[in-house]
This record gives C-alpha cells, structure tokens and sequence, in this order.
C-alpha cells in the first residue's frame, strides 16, 4: 500500500473554524493559525492555581529527512466528537476548572503551532497530567491526519502520532511492522 502523494495534493479542509464549546470545554478545528492565547485566556479561572499551556510546532526534520512542510486533514465531524470526549474524559479525571484544544487543518509551515492544548486546575500536578494525557489521547484516537512532505517534494501521510515513516504504531506507543515489507 502506498502512502506518497505528488507534491500537488491538497487535501480538503474547512473554510472557517469547526468549534464546540461548553462552559468548561473549549474544541476548535482551524484551518487559521493558532491563537494560544484564547486557548489559554479560555482556561482561566479563578479556582484554579496551575495553568498548563502545550503548543506542538512542525519540526524541520523526521528520521534525519529535511521536512517542508506538514499538512493535516480529518474527518471533521468524526474529529470533533472525538477530540470532545478527550476533553470531557481528561476534565473530570484531573478535576479540571477547564480545558482547551484547538488543532491546525491544512498547511503548517515549519516552526508554526499544529497543536494548543491549555488546562487549568486547582494544582500544578493535575494540569501537567492533564495536558500530557490529553496530547497522547489526541495523538492516538483522533481522527486526524498528517501530509508529511520532505524535501524534494516526497509527501508520505501518516496517522498523528510518533512514529517512523510507513512504520504501524501500536497502541502502546511502540512499533510494529513496516506495512508493507511482507515480515
């Protein structure tokens, strides 16, 4: 199975935002830049005495290849509900005040925010889990996907995880396989 795509794929992505917001939970699906500020000005409260902000930016490099750029793409719908019961499943196991995650669709030049992730929480050990769970939950179930182009215009898409090239991630976060290398 092949996973490249010519350097002239653009996949399809909403026009505007996709956002669901609640009191407490803040999710937004951009084709925008990133407004970490808002995710962060979002979780504010004042119950709560720990801030977590996480932003999650575009290396210029995987496996020693030179990166250009990444591109992200979901099923937007199927993404959102997702992404809200990642939210709604880390806010009541740390006993969050809030949480906010807001993910790029489309290009994410280098150096640029793919990922915002802000918590806020009575005390700093719930945050700093809180944020750290919900990125590796994100990372393994939601429906988002990644156009990694190298450098020459190879674009090879992966799921939204760690992981190497063509590599399957299991779900503990190790690998398996390599599709397709007949093993």
């Amino acid at each position: 199975m092949s996973t490249s795509e010519p350097p002239s794929y653009t996949p399809d992505i909403p026009t505007d935002p996709v956002t669901k917001t609640t009191d407490t939970i803040y999710i937004e699906l951009t084709p925008h830049d990133l407004d970490s500020r808002a995710a962060t000005l979002f979780v504010r409260s004042p119950s709560a005495g720990a801030t977590v902000l996480f932003i999650g930016t575009t290396r210029d490099s995987f496996n020693d290849k030179a990166v250009s750029s990444l591109s992200y793409t979901s099923y937007t719908p199927l993404a959102m509900s997702t992404l809200y019961k990642i939210a709604s499943t880390i806010h009541q196991k740390h006993a969050l005040a809030k949480i906010a995650i807001i993910h790029k669709l489309g290009e994410c030049p280098i150096g640029e925010e793919s990922i915002a992730i802000a918590v806020s929480a009575k005390h700093r050990k719930a945050a700093w889990l809180a944020g750290e769970e919900a990125l590796e939950m994100i990372k393994e179930r939601a429906e988002i996907w990644k156009l990694e182009r190298f450098e020459g215009g190879e674009g090879v898409w992966r799921a939204n995880r760690d992981g190497g090239v063509g590599v399957r991630v299991r779900g503990d976060g190790g690998e398996g396989v390599v599709e397709g290398d007949g093993k």
